[in-house]
């Protein structure tokens, strides 16, 4: 049995000492171990990989005792995740379906180690590729006039098939607080890296027309503050003159899937913590 412990607290004295002398003493194996310190705020953060052999007590007793012996200990913030559960990933999507195809294929690959209960969308445009891929598909309208009540849907759909996170497949629409609420550092946004220089509808034609260099992309989880949540990942590509704008297109949607992805693996193997809007990206 695998078990990913994510940990912070206030950074002290005696803290990996502790939690690995507590792995050992449960039969369990250490196989990975990486930790940082925030200095500036004084936090620890750690990250341990570990295989518990058959015969030892089960996973829930290991959790209380972890949580009374170590974490009341040291005040920590932490969680345990069993490699026999897959997060469940709900994919929210509009018409754009560059991002849709490219986690849908290293899903059907057995790259992407999570399971996709369904796609929602504010347009029946994609469901030719939820049906390639036998995902059920929602098509919930979404305008200003029925915005709650789209959102109530959703949340019923999240909710009944016990959906651990969300990701926004460059879905076209502002989540609300009450989704964001509901899923804390739980929503995966994707969108171009020139926010908020060339902000509006047509972005890459506005950054080709100032003659930029450089083109990019970001992913971060989504807050109550748009576009400005903790950054997951991000990359970019260079572009000069001899680009046109369609080249700028091609080039920002092929970096958006990447980006996504990477983002996505990141937070399904449990290799991102979250504090004061900054993100601790495990390798």
């Amino acid at each position: 049995m695998k078990a990913i412990f994510l940990i912070h607290c206030p950074d002290q004295g005696g803290i990996i000492s502790s939690v690995t002398n507590f792995i050992h003493k449960a039969g369990g194996n250490i196989t990975y171990l990486d930790q940082h310190v925030d200095e500036e705020a004084g936090v620890f953060f750690m990250r341990l990989e570990v295989e518990f052999s058959k015969g030892t007590q089960p996973m829930g007793m290991v959790e209380e005792r972890f949580d009374k012996e170590i974490a009341s200990t040291y005040d920590m913030q932490w969680s345990m995740h069993l490699s026999t559960t897959r997060p469940k990933m709900a994919l929210f999507v509009s018409k754009y379906n560059h991002c849709l195809y490219d986690l849908l294929i290293r899903y059907s690959t057995g790259e992407l180690k999570a399971d996709i209960p369904m796609i929602i969308s504010n347009h029946d445009t994609l469901r030719p590729i939820a049906d390639q891929f036998e995902i059920p598909y929602y098509f919930i309208p979404v305008s200003r006039e029925t915005k709650e009540e789209a959102e109530n849907k959703q949340l019923q759909l999240l909710r009944e098939k016990e959906v651990d996170f969300v990701v926004l497949a460059r879905y076209m629409q502002i989540v609300t607080p009450r989704l964001i609420k509901e899923y804390p550092n739980k929503i995966i946004n994707i969108h171009h890296s020139f926010l908020p220089a060339f902000a509006g509808a047509k972005p890459y034609h506005a950054a080709f027309s100032r003659g930029v260099k450089i083109i990019g992309a970001t992913s971060h989880y989504v807050t109550e503050e748009l576009d400005a949540g903790p950054i997951i990942e991000q990359d970019i590509t260079r572009v000069s003159h001899v680009h046109k704008v369609n080249d700028f297109i091609d080039k920002g949607r092929d970096l958006e899937k990447l980006v996504l992805s990477r983002a996505v693996q990141l937070h399904v193997n449990r290799k991102t913590m979250v504090y004061n809007n900054k993100t601790v990206i495990f390798t």
